[in-house]
């Protein structure tokens, strides 16, 4: 369905990384698949006249499943998060519920952006999610999705941390695309600041998601081509923030990645770009990798 929301997020935070810094990470990922299948013998049936009573037909056989690959990754946990649901839209007084996140109280969650041809933050981000998972199960990884347009809407940013803690998570990358103005382009990651009040305390989470992000903005710019963000960061591609409950929430290591600016032209034709997506996720994946080998 069309998506004609035009109110842009607005963006704030502080440099942390060069982006020749993060140019200069350049690490590779690898992985492996496997399969298997199983069937039912006929049976034999009794001839015309016999007394002998007909077998009972047999209970089929169980399936069994099929293995994960195994791989680098394996043994490790994922969880992704894909930016905002696309029936958000639908069910504004749901998602307009105040919901406390640790500094304060923030929306449920909000339907995102768009570009100007109606392509909705919602719809990308499921897609690159389910990109990403198909790269990081072929390494190994156990992955958990958010949400999989399962739901009429959300989940509320606080439920979104609590999948990733009650996950036990190794990683945590929620995907999103930006709604900046135009001439605006480029990506970034955003890093927890340290907060400290109610559910939230993210004190021990400050270091590890700095090493995530660093690591996947690295790699996110190596694998699609792309400049950190030109209007946040001065241009490093990282952001601290403290006035998200998906971070401030969040017990396990855990980012945001704003993938390109919806609203700029040049970056909106990256954004609906399935070769562009691939790469996108290629590079998240990669920088998630690298992050859980070192």
């Amino acid at each position: 369905m069309p998506y004609d929301d035009r109110i842009p997020p607005t963006r704030h935070g502080r440099p942390l990384l060069t982006a020749a810094a993060l140019a200069s990470l350049s690490l590779t990922v690898s992985g492996c698949g496997g399969g298997g299948g199983s069937g039912l013998a006929p049976q034999t049936q009794p001839h015309a006249g016999s007394s002998a009573v007909k077998p009972a037909p047999s209970a089929p056989a169980a399936t069994t499943p099929k293995p994960s690959p195994k791989g680098p990754l394996t043994g490790r946990t994922v969880v992704i998060d894909p930016g905002h649901n696309p029936r958000n839209r639908d069910h504004t007084r749901e998602i307009n519920r105040q919901v406390d996140i640790g500094t304060g109280h923030k929306e449920c969650d909000t339907t995102g952006t768009a570009t100007n041809a109606g392509y909705a933050e919602a719809r990308f981000t499921l897609d690159v999610s389910h990109r990403l998972r198909t790269l990081l199960e072929s390494q190994g990884a156990k992955v958990v999705l958010t949400h999989d347009n399962d739901r009429p809407f959300g989940p509320c940013v606080d439920e979104r941390a609590r999948i990733g803690n009650k996950a036990g998570a190794d990683a945590v990358v929620s995907v999103h695309a930006d709604g900046s103005a135009a001439g605006n382009r480029g990506f970034h990651v955003i890093l927890p600041g340290r907060v400290r009040g109610g559910a939230a305390d993210t004190a021990k989470i400050v270091e590890p998601s700095r090493e995530l992000g660093t690591r996947i903005a690295g790699l996110f710019l190596r694998a699609t081509g792309s400049s950190p963000s030109n209007y946040i960061g001065d241009s490093t591609g990282l952001d601290t923030r403290t006035d998200l409950g998906g971070l401030n929430l969040s017990t396990v290591p855990k980012v945001f990645i704003e993938c390109g600016n919806m609203r700029d032209p040049k970056d909106a034709a990256l954004l609906t770009s399935a070769e562009w997506r691939q790469k996108a996720a290629r590079g998240i994946a990669d920088g998630i990798s690298s992050y859980l080998k070192r």
